[in-house]
């Protein structure tokens, strides 16, 4: 069972800065694509950026695009989601996903792999 790790959530003021990293297990044949999905009390898991790791192909949702960015560590097994300009409507849990197959998706049913997500809240 391939088990992600995420960490970095907490409470942070409107418009400030967050990173959130994500943690996967080290294994020989990399990942096909990395994602960052959240849920939101009360909404369905929405796919937030998701990103292939053998183009660098790289998805944002339109709430998110030009105040999120994705990056990845030296080795294809740390993730991170810098999140910028943050907004009261950005607070949910954040899960980080990881795809072992070609046609993955940015969406619940196209990840594989999933950490149990890290609660971020947006208040002043």
């Amino acid at each position: 069972q391939v088990q992600l790790v995420e960490s970095g959530g907490g409470l942070v003021q409107p418009g400030n800065s967050l990173t959130l990293s994500c943690a996967a297990p080290r294994r020989t044949l990399d990942y096909y694509a990395i994602g960052w999905f959240r849920q939101a009390p009360g909404k369905e898991r929405e796919g937030v950026s998701c990103f292939s790791l053998s183009d660098d192909i790289t998805y944002y949702d339109s709430h998110v695009k030009g105040r999120f960015s994705v990056s990845r560590g030296n080795a294809n097994y740390t993730f991170y989601l810098r999140m910028n300009s943050l907004e009261p409507e950005d607070t949910a849990v954040y899960y980080c996903a990881a795809a072992d197959r070609t046609d993955w998706g940015c969406n619940s049913n196209g990840m594989d792999y999933w950490g149990r997500g890290t609660q971020v809240i947006v208040s002043s």
